[in-house]
């Protein structure tokens, strides 16, 4: 090739490839032994160049080159690089592979649970940690030259989003930022703005999966593909875009009855034949079993396999089906092979525990190649299923939705049970955002070909539904920003309240109110040049038609508010009159599809009377259950009753009476209409009406007789103008609220958290008090609550068990949110403790409303929890792992990470609570040491 270039293009290329090899990026590549992508190369390049860049591919397409590039300038540089992530799994995954490569003595690991060589010129570290060095002003930030932020679509997390938000605005303009996204529709959006707090920052897309993904839905003994073939079989699936027409003629069968009652003729069934042969059609559709489904899977050549089942019980349930299957996935190599590594990764584990924590049952399904994975597990248990996985020796893994978030677990193929699970309020479809993260596990790059994604026929299923979440890539992300106590003290430490505001307005959620704003005042642009054209329409020669129009629509508001008063008035009427019925009182119904002659069976329920079913009410008043004259057994409602009714005559009711008899409800019709038939029921007179006597009605009729453009020859023209103006004019001052609403909304909030605060003697001004400052140094969503009891000295002279069973409330949250049996609590002070917290919340929470800050919107303290306080307690007076789960009703994995947050808290609250005159610091560390034993204190790090 180089033979056929002339001088000058040989020249211009060696000098190409010199420029190349001078490049950091040169060598960074040759540290791999694959290719890098276009958008992993454009990246790197843009970073070199100075930039900041954001990052947004599939699940599994190598983002986290990117991030491992920035790592590799700091450290050409002579710079420092932080490599933040969500989750702590996370992090401990990323400090293994970078320690990996450049040796433990350049990398650090920071999270809540461990501190390893946190100097190190790369450390990786959850976001929050970072967020609390920004804060604390720490001497690590000296000499950083990167961030990397892994996974930062979690900025639209309800719970902890905030916390990459206060990051990215906080960082130092000198740090330049690496932002890896999963997919995402706005990403432009997300780049603007980050090229508006950050600096120039490239925007780079990938939609593109490095391993292409094939769509199934799996049906009795059959594999459907999800869309019809268009291309030749070997294509990458992209140009498959019809839904398999098998597909939707098998949903079209399992999906209409067998029988139904409208098939019969002359009172015969449908013919036997007929049944016969679609009982044959329908018997090759089922939903396989789980162990079906991964023999199928295994004989097909497309494990290892993540099935995914929103319910840790279902994941459980779904091995323990295997096992009893018989289900054996490796040979005796395997098998041995995964005893050796099991052994090794939980000898730190205490021996007594390992029986309480179903040790040997995850043993013998590991051994099988089987496992689950939830976060009821306990952590050691889970990073060994994440090992094995990805080692090749567990083979089919039951798994609930939490592996999806970012842990490096890829798998061939990945199986939806359902396409429905629980949300925590309801069981609500799962969205193409959620299908996309989940279906992106499917495909191991560098080693399948493809992947699959296999959906479990489920009755009902609807193939166009499914092909909708397959087909969309990306969803939107939306900031869930919010201004917390904590962040207002430090802020105003740090930038005084001006600056702060100011900051707080450069957030994302800001942004994106704004740019909503911009097609509202479009609008409202057009609106007001409208107004101006009916306002030149309804002009009047003879005087001001706009003062005219007001008095004509002043007088029709009040007649149709006196006429809506008088309507009201009647229903009142008309249910007080149903409410004196009693069985037996013949009536007259007055209007309606029954009306006429009606003897009453049962008065019904008087307005706001329970029915007897807890809960549920008749807020619509009185339902009279009648029989008509014309034998119909009806209960009547009050839009039956426009006027009041009254008894015409009284009857007895039979005892023997059954409504469902048609005989009985001849017999007593036909009495009806004897007794009674002859009664002409009196016409009720209407009231006069109340706009005959009304003033007001009587001073704008004159007004408006009285005015110059009542005799205008035009006037109806001009008041036709003036209508459209009112409606316009209307819709507008709409439209300019909900500019309102969104302008200067995170500002708005935290200045009412800046005046709650300043209330109770956190800020003076843009002075931040003692008490400020300890606030300042307590990170969670109810740090105000935590500095009040300091600042009550609620937690003075308890012991430490009893403090740590206090700090579980400040953290913990059910899962269930309506816990209808009591929690069990310690005696003694620290009930009194847990009562007294209770109480200052409830302080909290008047001032909150008072101020108007919105728990709803999640700002705010929620109501303490003390549902764990029993379990901590016993945990850290020393009980025994199995009493405390048997008595907790909690699985080890809850336990475990219940008890890290606590100690979390704790930390702060020993470097927050006063040193002097108190024994709460102490006792605070002292309670951190009696919960970080046995399985609470084991961990794969450091």
């Amino acid at each position: 090739m180089t033979e056929d270039l002339t001088p000058a293009e040989a020249y211009a290329a060696a000098r190409a490839r010199n420029a190349e090899r001078a490049t950091a990026l040169y060598p960074f590549r040759e540290m791999y032994d694959f290719d890098l992508d276009p958008f992993q190369i454009e990246a790197c390049k843009a970073l070199e160049a100075g930039k900041g860049v954001l990052v947004a591919a599939p699940t599994g397409s190598g983002k986290t080159i990117v991030g491992e590039f920035a790592v590799h300038l700091a450290l050409t540089q002579g710079r420092k690089c932080f490599y933040t992530t969500p989750i702590k799994a996370l992090s401990n995954q990323k400090y293994a592979d970078l320690v990996k490569r450049y040796g433990a003595d350049k990398v650090g690991l920071l999270t809540g649970d461990n501190s390893v060589n946190g100097d190190a010129p790369i450390v990786v570290m959850t976001t929050e940690v970072l967020r609390n060095m920004l804060y604390a002003g720490s001497q690590a930030l000296s000499g950083l030259g990167y961030v990397v932020m892994d996974e930062v679509h979690y900025l639209s997390d309800r719970f902890r989003g905030a916390v990459w938000e206060e990051v990215i605005i906080h960082l130092p303009e000198s740090v330049t930022l690496v932002s890896l996204s999963a997919t995402v529709s706005n990403a432009e959006e997300f780049g603007d703005w980050l090229d508006t707090v950050r600096g120039d920052t490239e925007v780079i897309v990938s939609e593109s999966r490095p391993v292409p993904l094939w769509q199934h839905v799996l049906a009795g003994r059959r594999m459907y593909d999800l869309f019809e073939e268009e291309t030749d079989h070997g294509g990458r699936g992209a140009s498959r875009r019809e839904v398999n027409p098998d597909l939707l003629r098998l949903a079209r069968t399992e999906n209409t009855r067998t029988y139904n009652p409208r098939d019969r003729r002359r009172g015969k069934m449908v013919r036997e034949a007929d049944r016969e042969r679609e009982r044959r059609q329908r018997s090759r559709i089922w939903t396989p079993g789980r162990p079906e489904v991964i023999d199928r899977l295994d004989a097909e050549g497309l494990l290892p396999a993540i099935t995914f089942i929103f319910s840790r019980a279902g994941c459980e349930a779904a091995v323990q089906q295997c096992l009893y299957a018989g289900l054996r996935l490796n040979d005796d190599e395997g098998r041995q092979r995964v005893r050796e590594i099991v052994e090794a990764r939980t000898a730190s584990i205490p021996a007594e525990d390992l029986h309480v924590l179903g040790y040997y049952e995850w043993l013998e399904a590991l051994e099988r190649g089987i496992a689950a994975h939830h976060a009821g597990m306990l952590p050691t248990f889970k990073e060994v299923v994440e090992e094995l996985f990805v080692r090749g020796l567990v083979k089919a893994v039951f798994a609930t939705e939490t592996l999806a978030l970012g842990i490096n677990m890829p798998a061939r193929s990945v199986v939806l049970e359902k396409l429905v699970k629980w949300n925590g309020e309801q069981h609500a479809d799962i969205t193409p955002g959620e299908y996309t993260q989940l279906t992106g596990r499917a495909g191991r790059r560098g080693i399948d070909v493809e992947g699959h994604a296999v959906v479990l026929w489920q009755r009902g299923l609807d193939p166009g539904h499914l092909a909708g979440l397959a087909g969309t890539r990306t969803y939107p992300l939306r900031s869930s920003f919010k201004p917390s106590y904590n962040m207002a003290v430090n802020l105003v430490d740090q930038f005084g309240r001006h600056r702060s505001r100011e900051l707080l307005e450069t957030s994302f959620a800001q942004f994106q109110a704004d740019r909503s704003v911009v097609g509202i005042s479009r609008q409202v642009q057009k609106n007001e040049e409208g107004l101006e054209g009916y306002r030149e329409g309804m002009t009047c020669h003879l005087g001001d038609f706009e003062e005219y129009a007001l008095l004509r629509r002043d007088l029709k508001d009040r007649e149709t508010e006196l006429a809506r008063q008088g309507a009201a008035q009647r229903r009142a009427q008309a249910a007080n009159s149903l409410e004196k019925l009693k069985p037996g009182d013949v009536i007259h119904v007055p209007t309606g599809k029954f009306a006429g002659l009606a003897l009453v069976l049962d008065p019904g329920i008087p307005a706001g009377r329970t029915n007897g079913h807890r809960g549920f009410e008749h807020h619509d008043g009185p339902r009279p259950l009648v029989l008509t004259a014309e034998r119909q057994v009806k209960r009547l409602a009050s839009i039956d009753f426009p006027v009041p009714v009254e008894a015409l005559e009284r009857m007895r009711i039979p005892k023997s009476f059954n409504p469902r008899s048609p005989q009985s409800r001849r017999d007593l019709a036909s009495a009806l209409r004897s007794k009674a038939g002859h009664i002409n029921p009196e016409r009720h007179r209407k009231d006069r009406a109340a706009a005959a006597d009304d003033r007001e009605i009587a001073r704008l009729r004159t007004a408006i007789r009285a005015h110059p453009c009542h005799g205008c020859d035009e006037r109806e023209d001009h008041a036709r103008w003036a209508e459209r103006y009112h409606r316009l004019q209307r819709d507008t001052r709409q439209l300019e609220r909900r500019i309102e609403g969104r302008t200067n909304t995170i500002a708005r909030t935290f200045d009412r958290i800046v005046a709650l605060l300043t209330e109770l003697d956190y800020l003076r001004g843009d002075e931040v008090t003692d008490n400020g400052k300890r606030l300042a140094r307590l990170y969670g969503e109810l740090d105000l609550l935590a500095s009040e009891c300091l600042r009550d000295r609620v937690w003075e002279g308890l012991t430490p068990p009893e403090l740590a069973a206090c700090v579980s409330a400040l953290v913990y949250e059910s899962r269930q949110a309506d816990d209808a049996v009591a929690p069990k609590l310690p005696t003694g002070n620290a009930k009194a403790a847990l009562g007294e917290m209770v109480r200052i919340w409830g302080r909290l929470d008047a001032l909150e409303e008072e101020f108007k800050i919105n728990q709803a919107e999640g700002v705010g303290q929620r109501e303490p929890d003390l549902g764990f306080a029993w379990a901590a307690y016993q945990w850290a007076s020393d009980k025994s792992l199995d009493q405390v789960l048997r008595e907790a009703e909690m699985p080890a994995g809850d336990f475990v990470r219940w008890c890290k947050q606590v100690i979390d808290v704790l930390g702060q609250i020993a470097a927050a609570a006063p040193k002097e005159d108190s024994t709460v610091s102490k006792n605070a560390r002292k309670a951190v040491d009696s919960l970080l034993r046995g399985v609470v204190a084991y961990s794969s790090v450091g």
